[in-house]
């Protein structure tokens, strides 16, 4: 069993490597050199993490690719993006999702 130093010690050490992982951009005083071509890759990484995490929520169900029209999820993303595409607007649409979403799983019972 772990001593309460121990799990304290962990605790602290954890707390060091995060601080600094997530620091080490801003600890330099000079911009970090770097090739235009990274430069212009990092600007989608934010959109490509998003999409890595929101896609298989959408396509899978239970750890495999949906196999029916009928789910509901499907529907939603479409009008949400149909929406933004529309408008750009992010709150009109996250509840045109949601409004489709619930219009489907409580009205048909998707």
């Amino acid at each position: 069993m772990l001593s309460i130093w121990e799990v304290a010690l962990g605790i602290v050490g954890m707390g060091v490597i995060t601080l600094l992982t997530r620091a080490f951009f801003m600890l330099p005083k000079e911009e970090l050199p770097m090739p235009d071509w990274a430069k212009q890759g990092l600007r989608y990484a934010p959109l490509a993490a998003l999409a890595a995490v929101i896609v298989p929520e959408i396509v899978m169900s239970q750890g495999q690719l949906i196999d029916t029209w009928r789910d509901a999820r499907l529907y939603a993303t479409a009008v949400a993006s149909a929406y933004f595409f529309w408008r750009r607007d992010i709150l009109g649409t996250i509840l045109s999702g949601t409004a489709v979403m619930l219009a489907l799983r409580i009205g048909l019972g998707w």
